[in-house]
């Protein structure tokens, strides 16, 4: 079992910089995907970024060369550095981890924080 807390989100003017971090609690993490996730109000769940424990990434194609994702095994941490912001970014954003593969099949347990609201609007 695997619990979550994101922080990191808020409001932020268009092509600014904001810093999602997630800690993980419980066994585990090491193997496991790391990813984050968003819903913008009225559309469903995407994919943004995610970190295999082989170290495979794979980002949304409208965040590529924007994002970044990151995560510490030691500390048991995710990170997704997000630059030149844009109001079509604005959302909740979600931390995941489980057992998924690197083209964001789901084929294991999952388990999710309760997101962060990150808002780009001047």
């Amino acid at each position: 079992q695997v619990q979550l807390v994101e922080s990191g989100g808020g409001l932020v003017q268009p092509g600014g910089s904001l810093r999602l971090s997630c800690a993980a609690s419980g066994s585990g993490f090491s193997i496991y995907t790391v990813g984050w996730y968003r819903q913008a109000p009225g559309k469903e769940r995407e994919l943004v970024a995610l970190l295999t424990s082989a170290g495979n990434v794979n980002y949304l194609d409208s965040v590529k060369g924007r994002f970044t994702i990151s995560r510490d095994n030691v500390k048991n941490t995710v990170s997704l550095q997000m630059n030149s912001l844009k109001p079509e970014d604005t959302a909740v954003y979600y931390c995941n981890v489980g057992r998924t593969n690197y083209t964001g099949t789901q084929w294991g347990p999952q388990y999710w924080g309760k997101g962060t609201l990150v808002t780009v609007s001047s």
